[in-house]
Formats: structure tokens, C-alpha cells, sequence
């Protein structure tokens, strides 16, 4: 039988881009080539889609991340059903170029390997509806939900699901709202407190506020990465990651991996804590909690992915109260960092997973929906 041809998309219009190309880079090496073939679509900081071309020779090569190709021939996703001859969907790509006009590229299914706004916000995941293009990972629903922080906890909340407690500022909220927010926010939670940009990922937009003089510079610098951000309760916790895989099984509940604990070095886990400091954090897999604690945060990981209509795959970010031993949902992050060392395919293999039939099986669940 012919190999499945594989279109992994890298890149992104996201202050997330360098990270995909790691991403991208670890899954084009660990495909399993006994049943793919590898193909690489680049995504310009500006938007456009450049037909890659990386050479097979990448996957045994040394380099961690997939080269920039911004210089590669221009495509363009043709945004209608195609078929083979079979019946199974093909993607179709199309040149634009002169040179290599009426010439199209095929792929039967694509894995997104990028993060952030306009990636995994729900947006290109509609450009592959509309093409009717089989593809890893959440829906536009599930994506938009969980991109967006705020609305992520208002409907676990809704759905009787514990938050941390927050409050939502507005870029057009007036001097006096803010200066409202800080008291009510001051009353009820007292510093430290978060200001988080409510749809980015990798801790952009993230800062941790001390004192009332810190909240409206720190308000402001987060208004440049959205234009709501969230404030919330700043809590002594530990912070507890589970991997969420759809069931092939639809009858089934979502599968959880076992759970790692995320030590930050750093005051907290930012961005360069995550990515530019190899000691930016201590990593504790499986994480050392109680059978009670491991039972019931496993348990709400599950039902974080259902009620956020989340499909394919997430990571479930969970704190536990260092005082309390309260748990809450952080986040949820439906196209999670997907290197050799990234939590989602780490967790997996702990759990009896190695990272190609991972990916094996995010390539069947997208083919299967």
C-alpha cells in the first residue's frame, strides 16, 4: 500500500513562531516512515503558505528546529472538498507563482505544529473545514475555547468546575473602571495577582503584580498582546500537567496520561523560563501527589477536555493550593509544544506511548473524524 502523505504546518503569524519550528522540526524527524511520507508547509510572519520542500536528509540531521522558508515557492490551500479516486479527502495545494503556474502539491492529512493567535485560535482550523481537510488536534469550537482564557473558565465555571478566581479588564475600560478592578481585586484576593493577556500562549503577556503601583503599568503591557486580560488571584500552588488524548474508542472517555509537576526556577514559568534557560524549571514525572489527589485532578483533566470542547489532543495545566490542597483549572492548551522534551509527548511515553505512535494516533483520529 502507498504511504500516507503528511503535511506538517509550521510557523505562524504568532509571537509564538520560533517555538513552532521546534515543534515541527521534532514531529518531521520522529514520523514514522514506514507509513508516512513527510511534507512541510511554512507559514510566514506575514500569513502566506510557502510549499517547504525541507529534503528527507533533515530527519537525521543534528538541527532542532525547520529552517525558515520564506523564500520557498508561495501556495495557497484550495478551500473546497477534494477527493481520490477512492473517495478519501486530499488536501490541494496550489502554486502561485508564474513560474509554476497550474502546478498543485497533495497531502491526505495535515498536522498543525503551530501555537498561538491566528494558529490554534480556531482560525486556520476553519480554512481546513472548508477545504474538508482531515487534521490533528481540536475543531474551531474547541479551539476557540481554548485559546481564550477567559472564556475557558467561565464555562468550566459555569459547568461547576473549579477556577482560580479572576476578574476581566477591557482595553477600553475607563481609568476610573481600572482603578475599581485594582480595589475590588486587592480586596478580594490581595497580592501578589496575575495579569494575563486572555489569548496567548508560552506566558506571553503574563506578569506577576507585588504592589498597587505594579497593576497599571503591568495592566497596560498586557492590553498590547490582547485587548482583554485577565487578573487572577495569585496562589501558592503547584503547578500539576496532565496530557488528554481523545479516545478512538467515541464511546470512551478521554485518556489521561499520568501527571508531571512543573517547578519553576524562575519566579514563575515564563516565556523565558520555558525556552530560553535549559534550567528554567525542575521537571517531576509522574508528580509526587497523593493516589486521592491523582485520582480526582485525572478526573477533572477529563472532564476540562469535554466541557471545552476540546478534540484530537490537549494539555491540561492544573494548580493544587501548597496551603489548601484545593485544585483549579489554569489552562488548557490545545496545540501544546510537541519537541522530544515537551511535557504532552514526554507524559506519553511514560504512560506507554513512544512519540511516533503518538503521533500514529493523532494522524488516525484525524482521519477517522
Amino acid at each position: 500500500m502507498s504511504k500516507i502523505k503528511v503535511g506538517i504546518i509550521y510557523g505562524g503569524r504568532s509571537s509564538e513562531h520560533e517555538v513552532s519550528l521546534r515543534s515541527a522540526a521534532s514531529v518531521f524527524k520522529r514520523l514514522d516512515r514506514a507509513k508516512y511520507e513527510a511534507f512541510t508547509i511554512y507559514i510566514d510572519k506575514k500569513g502566506a503558505f510557502h510549499w517547504a520542500n525541507i529534503p528527507e536528509s533533515f530527519a537525521q540531521s543534528n538541527e532542532s528546529s525547520l529552517p525558515l522558508a520564506g523564500q520557498a515557492p508561495e501556495v495557497v490551500l484550495l478551500p473546497r472538498p477534494h477527493q481520490h479516486a477512492d473517495g478519501s479527502p486530499k488536501v490541494v495545494f496550489a502554486y502561485l507563482d508564474p513560474a509554476h503556474a497550474g502546478k498543485t502539491e497533495e497531502v491526505d492529512v495535515l498536522i498543525p505544529m503551530v501555537h498561538g493567535t491566528n494558529c490554534e485560535d480556531g482560525t486556520l482550523q476553519g480554512l481546513f473545514e472548508s477545504a474538508e481537510a482531515p487534521y490533528t488536534g481540536s475543531g474551531v469550537l474547541g479551539s476557540a475555547i481554548g485559546m481564550d482564557k477567559e472564556v475557558s473558565k467561565r464555562l468550566a465555571e459555569h459547568a461547576g468546575l473549579p477556577v482560580v478566581p479572576y476578574r476581566v479588564a477591557r482595553s477600553w475600560d475607563s481609568d476610573a473602571t481600572l482603578a475599581a478592578l485594582l480595589v475590588d481585586a486587592e480586596k478580594s484576593f490581595g497580592f501578589p495577582i496575575f495579569v494575563k493577556a486572555a489569548r496567548e500562549g508560552s506566558s506571553v503577556g503574563v506578569y506577576k503584580v507585588k504592589t498597587r503601583e505594579e497593576f497599571l503599568p503591568r495592566l497596560k503591557e498586557a492590553f498590547r498582546y490582547d485587548n482583554k486580560v485577565l487578573i487572577e488571584k495569585g496562589i501558592a500552588a503547584r503547578e500539576i500537567e496532565f496530557s488528554v488524548l481523545e479516545n478512538p474508542d467515541r464511546s470512551q472517555k478521554p485518556l489521561v496520561s499520568t501527571p508531571a509537576e512543573i517547578i519553576p526556577t524562575h519566579e514563575f514559568y515564563t516565556y523565558d523560563a520555558k525556552y530560553n534557560d535549559e534550567n528554567g524549571a525542575i521537571f517531576k514525572i509522574p508528580a509526587e501527589i497523593t493516589p486521592e489527589q491523582k485520582v480526582k485532578m485525572t478526573k477533572l483533566a477529563q472532564d476540562i477536555f469535554i466541557v471545552l470542547e476540546i478534540e484530537g489532543y490537549a494539555r491540561v495545566d492544573l494548580f493544587l493550593d501548597k496551603n489548601s490542597n484545593e485544585y483549579y483549572l489554569n489552562e488548557v492548551n490545545t496545540l501544546p509544544g510537541f519537541t522530544s522534551i515537551s511535557m504532552f509527548p514526554k507524559l506519553w511515553e511514560v504512560s506507554g506511548i513512544s512519540y511516533s505512535e503518538l503521533l500514529t494516533k493523532l494522524i488516525e483520529l484525524a482521519r477517522k473524524r
